[in-house]
């Protein structure tokens, strides 16, 4: 196994191990194996460490999805586009890529009953969730509910403070 060591292989070594909260190990690894002639196991140290990665981005997805309440079945995959008009199905597109996120613009959905709004909020809510988001999905009036019990019991900023780690 002689794989050809690269500084982006380094960098990325360090970049994960330094996702991983591991700065001693970020930075004496690479160092280590140079000085004790293990370079060449340093593309396998990289591949279990992006396994790593990977999984760690799976299990924070799903408990994110469990956490944003969001219906199971109500995805893209299952939106029937057909039934809304194209510039909102390429609006619903664009918003899925979390960019609004970042301006922090807020995005609403106005129709009658019937028309998909929810199938077509909750789709969004899914695509953000997979990017690695927190959304939490529930109607205004359980909010509302959920906000005057808080107020009554003088919980109110702890109730707003969780909140805010969502994308609601």
């Amino acid at each position: 196994m002689s794989a050809k060591i690269t500084p982006a292989m380094l960098e990325r070594i360090v970049e994960l191990l330094s996702l991983f909260k591991l700065p001693t190990l970020a930075a004496e690894l690479p160092k280590r194996f140079e000085k004790d002639g293990q370079r060449d196991a340093l593309p396998l140290v990289m591949e279990l460490l992006e396994l790593e990665a990977g999984d760690r981005r799976e299990r924070r997805v799903e408990r994110l999805l469990r956490a944003s309440r969001l219906p199971p079945g109500k995805t893209f995959d299952t939106l029937r586009e057909d039934r809304l008009p194209r510039p909102l199905v390429a609006q619903l597109r664009d918003l899925a890529n979390g960019s609004f996120l970042e301006r922090t613009t807020n995005v609403l959905a106005f129709g009658l009953p019937g028309t998909g709004k929810t199938h077509a909020t909750c789709a969004l809510g899914h695509a953000l969730v997979q990017a690695g988001h927190a959304v939490l999905f529930m109607p205004t009036y359980q909010l509302v509910q959920e906000l005057l019990l808080a107020k009554r019991e003088l919980r109110l900023p702890k109730a707003l403070r969780q909140l805010d780690a969502y994308v609601i």
